[in-house]
């Protein structure tokens, strides 16, 4: 096993507050490395789940329903690489990832409208949750019944510390968003019967700094009150990484990422047994605590070799393998209105379109449906983004996860479609 350099208690009750080096919940260059490590190297890294321990083993959603988002997501690290520069691409293999002994199971949910919401918030506005048991790489939930899958474990969210400039500029822009329409949720018109124009709308356009409920590793005193002030949130995706929820980085994934502060100190949590493209519930994929095994290496100005100020990635060859899928279509048209090239309301339209089958097909609620997208490895891919006025998109669903047919019936001649 690769020498452990971020540890966490086997007591999951214990807050990553509370932890003989306590991670992160904010993005700094200043947060203090918790290690350091060598290039050329592994190591393996212990996380806490990304909402530090706030959703029990039980069937009713109130934990989430009543979560504290604010201090969201733990995050262990930061790690300094030794020779580590701005302008070095960090090379990161996944070596191994799994969940802990003491926990083997994991959680989908979907938050409140008024809790963050999630991809579908506005047809399923209340809390909702599904517990998922670990069978080795098999899961199986108790919640939605019917379907079992190997996990495509990975980690949700990675990234380097962005320098003092790079932060200035996150916090400029995501600024000027929420200035730009601050009640409104996509900085759009309503396009939902009975939106009011004005009206507030939850959640904001984006999230800026929020000191409390903070934790910035070691940082304390009055250097901890300054960072904490400007600090950036870590729900989303920016230009080093962050909560990417890229489903395809599990074993075996290369990648790349831009050094920005001297050590790049480098963090990553939010691991996940499983996810669909898009974790479209917000709470979307399986998430766990459990470890992960990582690689460290270096290449000396890199970013400016290869041109590129964003993370690149070779994924890894191992996964699920399904051959066999039924597709369904999206596209950027919504309530009766055409939205200019929308990839994101054509994959909301495929979301949709698939739960509205898959209810009647596995005798399930939509919220079970909602929560088995977000969930299992489905695949969302982009049709086309050039026939004005419409972005078609699709979703893919393994058949082989299922307990039954779920083809339509009473077609093809009596060929079967699927096989052995």
């Amino acid at each position: 096993m690769p020498e452990v350099i971020f540890e966490v208690s086997r007591d999951l009750s214990v807050s990553m507050r509370d932890q003989v080096v306590p991670g992160h919940n904010r993005w700094h260059p200043d947060i203090p490395p918790a290690a350091t490590v060598k290039p050329g190297a592994s190591y393996r890294i212990e996380c806490k789940d990304w909402t530090d321990n706030q959703v029990r083993n039980s069937d009713d959603a109130d934990d989430i329903r009543d979560m504290n988002i604010d201090p969201c997501h733990m995050l262990s690290g930061p790690f300094a690489i030794e020779g580590a520069e701005p302008g070095d691409l960090l090379v990161v293999d996944i070596v191994d990832i799994g969940p802990f002994q003491e926990q083997p199971w994991g959680y989908t949910g979907v938050f409140a409208k008024d809790n963050g919401g999630g991809f579908l918030t506005d047809y399923s506005p209340q809390a909702s949750k599904a517990i998922w048991d670990f069978d080795g790489i098999w899961t199986s939930s108790r919640h939605v019944p019917g379907v079992r899958f190997i996990g495509n474990s990975h980690p949700g969210l990675f990234g380097c510390a962005p320098s003092p400039d790079l932060l200035t500029e996150w916090n400029r822009r995501e600024q000027a968003l929420i200035d730009a329409n601050p009640d409104r949720v996509t900085g759009d018109a309503p396009a939902h019967p009975g939106d009011v124009p004005g009206a507030p709308q939850v959640p904001a356009l984006a999230l800026p700094p929020l000191p409390q409920d903070a934790l910035l590793g070691t940082l304390s005193g009055s250097a901890f009150d300054q960072a904490a002030a400007v600090a950036c949130r870590t729900i989303p995706p920016r230009e080093h990484g962050g909560n990417v929820d890229i489903k395809d980085l599990g074993v075996g994934s290369r990648v790349y990422m831009p050094v920005y502060v001297p050590g790049a100190n480098f963090s990553i949590g939010d691991l996940h047994f499983a996810q669909g493209d898009g974790e479209i519930t917000f709470c979307g994929a399986i998430e766990m605590p459990g470890f992960i095994d990582l690689h460290f290496d270096l290449i000396k100005g890199g970013m400016d070799r290869y041109t590129q100020t964003m993370p690149f990635f070779k994924p890894g060859r191992v996964g699920p393998n399904y051959s066999e899928f039924l597709t369904f279509e999206g596209i950027s048209v919504e309530d009766g209105r055409n939205y200019y090239m929308n990839a994101t309301v054509a994959y909301r339209q495929a979301c949709l379109n698939a739960i509205n089958y898959l209810m009647p097909a596995m005798d399930w609620t939509f919220e079970q449906a909602y929560l088995f997208l977000g969930a299992a490895p489905i695949e969302g891919r982009i049709g086309g983004v050039v026939d004005i006025p419409n972005s078609a998109v699709s979703l893919s669903i393994p058949l082989s996860i299922f307990d039954r047919n779920i083809l339509p019936s009473g077609a093809g001649g009596g060929r079967d479609l699927t096989a052995e």
